[in-house]
């Protein structure tokens, strides 16, 4: 008896650590993006660069990242989960020693680059690691809470790394990440399967098919809106006279709505037959939550609030949801290319949203770039119908040929 309840200890031990390893490997990837919306204009200030190239720093690192994606689900299959995973969490320390002590703005640029290779690797290897360990009833939540990771990164960096920052300075906030990331880098293993890779003969990866492209669509346009509004909300609400702090906490509102989105709305949508018309609600609602944000003025900054609010609640669970519908169902493809192609896409768009959105508001002091992201978003909401109305084709396809196959059968007989 005393075995066996050491035993289930030690179960439980491993397998709440294998939840966190998963949260921090959505986490740390993503938490450049956050750091860079709250940190920007101390880093502006210090590095002497205008606000508007805050949305390279973003590009650099995720424009790396989609590139990487292209073949992460077969680096991720050759290497083996235990191995991607230790090679995520050491770039993002090196990553962030680098941009902890770069000099300029060229500096800072490469130093985010590398944030990229962690991105590529973290949903392939967390989907591997998600499709290989946990029982298919418990997916669709396992899925929903290691998506959240990434808006923990968001409550992070907005609570936390303002407040460093002000009281040792930005280099100090952002170099208190490196330990954390080589921590889990050496803890890894106590968690993870030591079985290797190897199962992948070569790096080729076949196209998507038509259902995996247009969710790859949708994520192009969410990443697009996405990226642009957490990059330049702190921006935006300093403009209407909001103070940075106070700006920083926007991100951190924002982060916990990500969190319950996508903890929440994922075994929802589980649930539903088709998940693509849930993706239309969240998104056609993400394209009004940007309207009310545009609208903000130094009277109305409650305005901002909705906008924090709002994109974490919709925008936001979005990902997890496709994730999610990968694992769900092969008819998208196998998961770890799947979910490559998925982050191409979705770090594609986060690579030209910031750029693209500083760009366009340098001619209207916001309102055309914002107006851009809610005609991206309305793009998404088509694709959302498109995707819904391939699957449901597919679906009744697969019926007819079943039903046609019985009727030969019974014929037979």
């Amino acid at each position: 008896m005393p075995i066996m309840t050491v035993t289930t200890r030690h179960t439980v031990i491993v397998d709440i650590g294998f939840r966190i390893v998963l949260v921090f490997a959505m986490a740390l990837p993503m938490l450049i993006l956050y750091a860079i919306s709250t940190l920007g204009p101390l880093l502006g200030r210090d590095l002497r660069f205008e606000p508007a190239l805050l949305g390279y720093l973003v590009m650099s690192s995720f424009g790396l990242a989609a590139i990487l994606s292209l073949w992460a689900g077969a680096i991720v299959d050759r290497m083996g989960s235990r191995y991607a995973l230790m090679v995520l969490f050491s770039a993002i320390a090196l990553a962030f020693t680098l941009m902890a002590t770069v000099k300029d703005f060229y500096g800072l640029v490469a130093a985010t680059a590398i944030c990229g290779i962690a991105q590529a690797l973290a949903n392939p290897v967390t989907n591997l690691l998600i499709a290989q360990q946990v029982p298919p009833d418990k997916k669709a939540k396992v899925v929903g809470l290691k998506q959240s990771g990434v808006q923990v990164a968001a409550l992070f960096a907005g609570l936390i790394l303002p407040g460093i920052a002000f009281q040792y300075g930005w280099r100090a906030a952002l170099g208190m990440i490196v330990p954390v990331a080589l921590l889990f880098a050496i803890s890894t293993p106590l968690f993870t399967p030591g079985k290797r890779g190897g199962t992948v003969k070569g790096f080729m990866f076949s196209l998507p098919n038509s259902l995996l492209l247009r969710l790859m669509g949708i994520q192009f346009c969410v990443g697009i809106s996405l990226s642009a509004f957490v990059t330049f909300l702190p921006s935006f609400a300093i403009r209407q006279g909001m103070p940075l702090s106070l700006a920083g906490t926007l991100i951190a509102v924002f982060g916990v709505m990500g969190i319950i989105s996508r903890i929440v709305l994922t075994p929802i949508g589980a649930k539903l037959k088709d998940e693509s018309l849930l993706l239309l609600m969240l998104i056609t609602i993400a394209a009004c939550t940007i309207a009310v944000t545009m609208l903000a003025s130094p009277e109305t900054h409650w305005r901002l609030w909705i906008g924090a609010i709002g994109m974490g609640l919709t925008a936001v669970g979005t990902n997890a949801i496709a994730m999610s519908m990968l694992i769900r169902d092969p008819a998208f493809g196998p998961v770890t290319a799947a979910s490559g192609f998925i982050s191409v896409a979705f770090f594609g768009g986060f690579a030209l949203g910031p750029p693209l959105y500083g760009a366009l508001s340098s001619y209207s002091e916001g309102s055309l770039g914002w107006s851009t992201l809610i005609g991206v978003l309305l793009c998404a909401c088509i694709m959302s119908l498109a995707l819904a109305s391939t699957r449901r084709s597919k679906t009744q396809a697969s019926t007819m040929m079943v039903c046609a196959a019985e009727r030969t059968k019974a014929a037979d007989i």
